[in-house]
C-alpha cells in the first residue's frame, strides 16, 4: 500500500528513473538535491532556460513576480507559479502544475499535473500525478517530540530513519481543504480526504477518508 509501484505511474514525472531504484517513497528524499542538479544539467537548453544557478525553467512556465524560488529547482512545462509562491529549494515540479498563493514548497516532488494552489505547505513530500491539494491543506513533516518518522498501515510499522517526512500521496488522491497530513502519510491512489481531516498513518487506495478518521471503500462507477 505504500511502495513506489503502489503509489505512482513513473511516466509522469522527470524522476522515474530516479525514483525506480528505491522501493519507498521517502527513501528519495535524502538524495533528492543532489538529483535535482544533476538532472538540471541534462536538460534541453532549447525548452528550459536557467534562471540563477541551479534553478531551471520552462520556457512556458509562468513566474509572477512576487514569488520566490530557491536552487536547487526545475520548473516543468505549462506550471504555473503565482502571486508569492515560496519554493525553498530541493524542488521537482512536473509539467502542468500549480503552485499557488502563498504556497511554500521545500523538498518535493510534485508528478505532472499536481495542484497546490492556495496556502499550502508542503515539505519532505511526494505528489503523484494530478494530486490535489485544497485550500489550506499542508503536510506536517515533523514530529512533536523531533524523533524519526515510521509509517503504519494495519499493524505493521516501517521506519524511514528520517526526522522530516511529509507525506506521500498516490496519483489522483484529493486533499480536502484545511486538512493535516501528519508525518509519514500516506494516502492511496484515487482516494479523498474529507475537508478539515486529521490524518495519520496510511489510508487504502479508493477511499473516502470521513469525519473522525472513518475510511470507506469508493463505490464502484
Amino acid at each position: 500500500m505504500y511502495t513506489i509501484e503502489d503509489l505512482f505511474d513513473l511516466e509522469r514525472t522527470l524522476a522515474k528513473e530516479y525514483l525506480a531504484k528505491f522501493t519507498y517513497p521517502w527513501e528519495a528524499l535524502e538524495g533528492l538535491s543532489d538529483f535535482i542538479k544533476t538532472l538540471g544539467r541534462t536538460l534541453n537548453e532549447t525548452e528550459y532556460r536557467q534562471i540563477s544557478p541551479e534553478i531551471w525553467v520552462h520556457n512556458s512556465v509562468e513566474i509572477a513576480p512576487t514569488a520566490y524560488i530557491g536552487a536547487p529547482c526545475i520548473i516543468g512545462e505549462n506550471t504555473q507559479v503565482r502571486h508569492c509562491a515560496y519554493i525553498r529549494g530541493s524542488a521537482l515540479i512536473g509539467k502542468n502544475c500549480v503552485v499557488g498563493n502563498s504556497v511554500e514548497l521545500k523538498n518535493v516532488i510534485l508528478f505532472d499535473g499536481v495542484q497546490t494552489p492556495h496556502y499550502n505547505y508542503v515539505g519532505d513530500s511526494i505528489l503523484g500525478f494530478k494530486a490535489h491539494m485544497g485550500a489550506g491543506s499542508i503536510t506536517s513533516n515533523v514530529k512533536a517530540d523531533k524523533t524519526p518518522v515510521s509509517v503504519r498501515f494495519e499493524g505493521e510499522t516501517v521506519a524511514t530513519g528520517r526526522k522530516k517526512v511529509g507525506a506521500m500521496l498516490g496519483d489522483y488522491a484529493e486533499i480536502g481543504c484545511n486538512s493535516v497530513l501528519n508525518p509519514g502519510s500516506v494516502i492511496g491512489r484515487n482516494t479523498n480526504v474529507y475537508p478539515l481531516s486529521c490524518v495519520r498513518g496510511t489510508v487504502k487506495e479508493n477511499s473516502i477518508y470521513k469525519t473522525n478518521g472513518v475510511v470507506v471503500e469508493k463505490s464502484a462507477q
